[in-house]
């Protein structure tokens, strides 16, 4: 099944489209659920969401749930071609996101933290592009925004304002100017969203639009699934690594620059649940970009098709008995 997906074909499309609908085969009989954990204001995306998503018919969750999903695999597998960062270019990181959306039961809906999925892979695309910009300020800038507008939007995704820091840190040298250009942009969308409120005498709505921090194990982080799921997620990202560390000796310095990015990516936010402990295992989707990107090193760096097809078995098996719990459930 891997080898569909080394060769860059747009029949891949297809396959991708057939491989999101087989692994979450439980929408046959309950469409994607909206999951923006009521009773907890977390951003925009929740608000829209819950006024004008969760009211649409089945047959448009379960479309708009595809439709994201693939949507985002295929933008981050043509950021990741584009940025030269495997031997060859393929669709297997496109393949190794979808596969992985199945791996959490939690993260078979329709949630904010999917949706600012977007957001991070446009933030990477910025932050990639840093190394050799010949006008940094103003991409720094808009990566800024970006950034602030994400918090606004999404509040566990406060979290990317240390991550950008540290992306700078690793993809250029310091100079102050940029660092400062840098906040100037993270902090642009509040100064208007002050601003508003200031005028319109409201600002005591302003304190709903400050992350909630709250450190604890989110619901949900228990039991056999669960346990399955972050064993076998675990697994997958360990033999990503081992593939990784014996190709990237071999890559020049600006691929290796951005595969740093990726992993000051995957150690920002992999917290993320514990962190904002409200924002549920929902919340945990977020670390699925660098955690596509480093698996999917194990299903297309080997020659031999046999282990990276073993992992996918292995994958499907856990996606599979995951099916099976929902169903039921």
């Amino acid at each position: 099944m891997v080898g569909l997906f080394r060769d860059k074909s747009f029949i891949n499309i297809f396959f991708l489209i057939v491989l999101s609908v087989g692994i979450h085969f439980h929408f046959l009989t309950e469409s994607p659920v909206i999951d923006t954990n009521s009773g907890t204001n977390d951003g925009l995306i929740s608000l829209i969401l819950d006024r004008y998503i969760a009211s649409l018919p089945s047959v448009v969750r379960l479309l708009l749930y595809h439709g994201l999903v693939l949507v985002q695999a295929i933008r981050l597998n043509l950021a990741l071609n584009e940025l030269r960062m495997y031997q060859t270019s393929n669709y297997v990181p496109a393949m190794t996101y979808v596969l992985l959306t199945a791996v959490i039961p939690q993260w078979c809906a329709i949630s904010p933290a999917l949706v600012s999925n977007s957001l991070v892979i446009w933030i990477f695309v910025k932050l990639s592009r840093l190394y050799n910009h010949s006008n940094p300020k103003t991409l720094l800038f808009n990566t800024g925004m970006i950034t602030g507008l994400s918090v606004l939007c999404y509040h566990p995704m406060a979290i990317l304002v240390g991550l950008v820091m540290f992306a700078l840190a690793v993809v250029r040298p310091f100079r102050l100017a940029e660092w400062l250009i840098l906040l100037m942009g993270i902090a642009l969308p509040y100064y208007f969203v002050v601003s508003g409120l200031f005028l319109m005498d409201r600002m005591s709505d302003f304190q709903s639009m400050i992350p909630d921090f709250y450190l604890g194990i989110p619901k949900g982080a228990s039991g056999t699934v669960f346990l399955r799921g972050i064993i076998g997620l675990g697994v997958l990202l360990l033999c990503g690594l081992f593939f990784w560390q014996v190709s990237i000796n071999r890559m020049v310095i600006q691929i290796r620059k951005n595969w740093g990015v990726m992993m000051v990516m995957l150690l920002t936010l992999l917290p993320v649940p514990f962190i904002f402990q409200l924002g549920g295992l929902e919340s945990g989707i977020l670390c699925l970009i660098p955690i596509s990107a480093f698996v999917a090193n194990a299903f297309s760096n080997p020659r031999n098709l046999s282990f990276p097809n073993l992992l996918f078995i292995a994958a499907v098996v856990i996606i599979a008995l995951n099916n099976w719990y929902l169903l039921k459930n």
